[in-house]
C-alpha cells in the first residue's frame, strides 16, 4: 500500500495537536520544580504568597468559564488540576512561614569585612592605622616561614562559568524532555485513534456569555498574579528561592497553548461541506470563543519574560549544582 501524502490541512491540524499536547505536558509538571525547591531549602520565602492566591483565583474562574463555554475536556481537566496544585503549593508556603499574609523581605547579606577594615564608622586615620598593622603582621608572617613555600589560598576559586553552563544545560534538557514527551504522546494517541475509528470532528462551541465573563475574569487574575512576584523580587533584589524551571514550564505551556489555538483548521469543523463553507467565518468564531484564554496566554507569557529578566539581573549561582 502506498502511503498518501498528507494535505496542508492535515499538517495544520497535526501542528495544533502537537502544540496542545506539549502544552498539557508542560502544565502537568509546572509546579513540581518549585515544590521541590521549597522542600530542598526548607523555606518558601522566595515565592510571593499574593502571587499564588491571585493565581488560585484565576484557576477557579478558569474552571467555571471552561465548563460554561464548553471548551475542550482536556482544558477543563487541566484547570481543575491547576486548582489542586495551587492549593498544595499554598499549603507548603503556610507550613514553612506560618499562617501570615505578610511578605518577608530579607535584607541582602553584607560581605564579610576584615577586622580593622575602614568603614563608615571609622575615620581615615583609623583606616590608615589598620592598614599599617595588617602590613606589619604580614611581614612577620612571611619572616616565620620560608619564602620558597607556595602560599595556598584557603578558599578555592569556584568555577562560576562552568556552574552556570551546567545549570543552563540542565534546564535546556528538561525543556527538551517535555517537548519530546508531548510529541511522542501526540503521535501515539493520534495513531491509536486513527487506526481504530475515524478522527473525531471538532465543532466550534457556541458563544456563551457567562462562560466568556468567567473566562475574562480568569485572564485578568492570571495576568495580575505576576505583579506581586515581580514586586517582591524587586524589593529583595534577588530571585533566591525561585525555581527558574517553574517559570520556564509556564512559558512553554502558554506559548504552545497559544499556538494550538491559532493553528486551527476551520475545514475540520464542517465535514463534507468544506467546499461551500465559509472558512474565514468559522476561524473568526473559533478565535472569538477562545479569546479570553488566548489573551491570558499572551499576557502571562510577556510577564513571565519580565521575571526571566529578573533572573538574569539578580540571579547568581553560588556553587556547583546550586539553584538560582
Amino acid at each position: 500500500m502506498v502511503a498518501s501524502i498528507p494535505s496542508p490541512d492535515l499538517d495544520v491540524e497535526a501542528f495544533s495537536g502537537i502544540c496542545g499536547t506539549i502544552s498539557i505536558v508542560a502544565w502537568l509538571v509546572v509546579f513540581s520544580p518549585q515544590i521541590l525547591e521549597n522542600f530542598r531549602r526548607g523555606s518558601s520565602d522566595g515565592l510571593s504568597l499574593h502571587f499564588l492566591v491571585v493565581w488560585l483565583l484565576g484557576d477557579i474562574f478558569n474552571v467555571v468559564g471552561a465548563i460554561l463555554q464548553g471548551v475542550l475536556p482536556t482544558m477543563i481537566i487541566l484547570a481543575i488540576y491547576f486548582t489542586v496544585a495551587d492549593i498544595v503549593l499554598l499549603a507548603q508556603c503556610f507550613f514553612y512561614r506560618g499562617f501570615t499574609w505578610k511578605e518577608k523581605v530579607l535584607p541582602s547579606t553584607p560581605k564579610p569585612m576584615e577586622i580593622g577594615e575602614p568603614n563608615e564608622r571609622t575615620t581615615l586615620l583609623d583606616g590608615a592605622a589598620a592598614d599599617e598593622r595588617r602590613s606589619r603582621n604580614n611581614n612577620e608572617t612571611h619572616s616565620q616561614f620560608p619564602s620558597a613555600l607556595p602560599i595556598v589560598s584557603e578558599e578555592p576559586a569556584t568555577p562560576l562559568t562552568y556552574t552556570r553552563l551546567q545549570m543552563h544545560l540542565r534546564n535546556i534538557v528538561a525543556v527538551l524532555l517535555v517537548c519530546t514527551t508531548g510529541m511522542v504522546s501526540w503521535y501515539l494517541i493520534h495513531h491509536s485513534t486513527s487506526s481504530s475509528r475515524p478522527a473525531p470532528v471538532w465543532e466550534v462551541p457556541e458563544y456563551d456569555i457567562w462562560g466568556q465573563i468567567f473566562g475574562w475574569l480568569g485572564a485578568v487574575f492570571y495576568f495580575a498574579s505576576r505583579f506581586p512576584q515581580l514586586i517582591l523580587n524587586w524589593r529583595r533584589k534577588s530571585v533566591e528561592g525561585l525555581s527558574i524551571l517553574f517559570f520556564l514550564f509556564a512559558c512553554l505551556g502558554n506559548f504552545m497553548y497559544v499556538f494550538s489555538i491559532i493553528a486551527f483548521d476551520p475545514t475540520s469543523a464542517v465535514p463534507n461541506r468544506c467546499q461551500s463553507c465559509n472558512a474565514g467565518k468559522i476561524y473568526g468564531r473559533h478565535i472569538l470563543v477562545n479569546l479570553p484564554w488566548l489573551v491570558d496566554g499572551l499576557g502571562t507569557l510577556l510577564l513571565d519574560i519580565a521575571i526571566f529578566a529578573q533572573f538574569f539581573l539578580y540571579g547568581e549561582v553560588k556553587s556547583i549544582g546550586g539553584e538560582v
